[in-house]
């Protein structure tokens, strides 16, 4: 009986001991109680776009479907044949949408009503890299066949992007630092480190919707004058600064 409590006590009192070193492990390792500082920067850079999406469409209709389909195919091979003249790339353009939607007649009572015609859609997207050929490539559509409109857009290229959104991290970086450096002064401590940082960054498209198409657009000698506008890129920063 005795050697058995000698034995529980051995074990009771190596159990504390271990509890007492992963105590000590877990105490050597947190940084909750560290004195932190966290202030939060942003930078905003305003920058022109060059790139350009212009987005337009044929739209053909008929009581015969695949007459519908061969006169819209007709059509959007004389646009793209067009646009391949005035040096647009093959691979700059892009089919972006193909529909076949049946119009129907007006319903009269109860009965499922006929379907009048077939109207066949076919949505082409040209990419730019120089956005100065947006009226240009237009005109070009319009004169050619094009006769739906859907979007412009004025976009940054993988490059820009990337530029433009480090200025904008520095400028972010810049105020936190000196927001924390203030408040470090004013309360009488030393920033000696940086515990953690969090960035974020973003920039959204100037984008035109159902820009308008005319006809006589084609017959002018210049360009349709269309203006991209400019691009604000964001970035922000949250950084904790370790003081003392």
């Amino acid at each position: 009986m005795r050697n058995t409590m000698k034995a529980l006590r051995i074990m009771v009192m190596g159990f504390i001991i271990m509890m007492a070193l992963i105590g000590c492990a877990a105490a050597a390792t947190d940084t909750t109680n560290e004195h932190v500082i966290q202030t939060t920067g942003t930078g905003n850079i305003i920058t022109t776009p060059d790139r350009a999406q212009v987005t337009f469409a044929v739209q053909t209709e008929n009581r015969d479907v695949k007459l519908a389909q061969a006169e819209n195919a007709a059509k959007m091979a004389k646009v793209h044949d067009a646009l391949i003249a005035a040096g647009i790339p093959r691979d700059a353009l892009k089919t972006t949408g193909y529909t076949i939607w049946p119009v129907y007649e007006e319903s009269t009572g109860f009965l499922k009503p006929n379907i009048k015609t077939y109207q066949v859609t076919n949505r082409l997207t040209v990419t730019l890299h120089d956005i100065n050929r947006t009226g240009e490539v237009i005109d070009t559509a319009v004169a050619s066949g094009i006769n739906e409109a859907d979007s412009i857009q004025f976009m940054l290229s993988d490059e820009k992007a990337h530029q433009v959104r480090t200025e904008a991290l520095r400028e972010a970086v810049s105020r936190a630092k000196s927001d924390a450096e203030t408040i470090s002064s004013a309360m009488g401590t030393t920033i000696t480190g940086v515990q953690r940082a969090e960035t974020g960054s973003s920039y959204s498209p100037v984008y035109f919707q159902n820009y308008a198409l005319d006809g006589a657009m084609a017959k002018t000698e210049a360009a349709t004058p269309i203006q991209s506008g400019d691009i604000t890129v964001s970035a922000s920063v949250t950084i904790t600064y370790l003081i003392q």
